[in-house]
């Protein structure tokens, strides 16, 4: 597809995260319906549990942020990317970087990689 568009890739970030990671993230995550804004019960908590912090709105569950529909879409996710990565790694183009991390450590980590730091 990218041949088709004459375009070429010069470096490919690959987040690696583990799933049972993912999953706590995942299953963690709260949402404000009205606006938006997105909460995590133990990474990012309103300031009242289960409210939102502006309108003290109820926060809700997304009811597909759950075990059985992550597991799902994440074995879904490495079968049609692994072949993505093994092409890139082979050209030497993948960049692994560890975002089980901070930030700043993630960011820092996609700078070297890229040559950009």
């Amino acid at each position: 597809m990218l041949a088709e568009e004459n375009t070429s890739v010069d470096a490919v970030v690959n987040f690696n995260v583990p799933d049972k990671v993912l999953l706590e993230r995942i299953s963690g995550r709260r949402v404000h319906p009205a606006s938006g804004r997105s909460y995590h019960v133990k990474f990012a908590p309103p300031k009242v549990a289960g409210k939102d912090d502006v309108t003290g709105e109820p926060l809700i569950q997304r009811k597909d942020d759950n075990e059985a529909t992550l597991s799902s879409r994440l074995q879904a996710f490495h079968k049609q990317t692994q072949p993505v990565i093994d092409f890139y790694r082979k050209q030497g183009k993948l960049a692994d970087v560890n975002a089980h991390t901070d930030m700043d450590k993630v960011t820092e980590q996609i700078r070297k990689s890229l040559g950009s730091d």
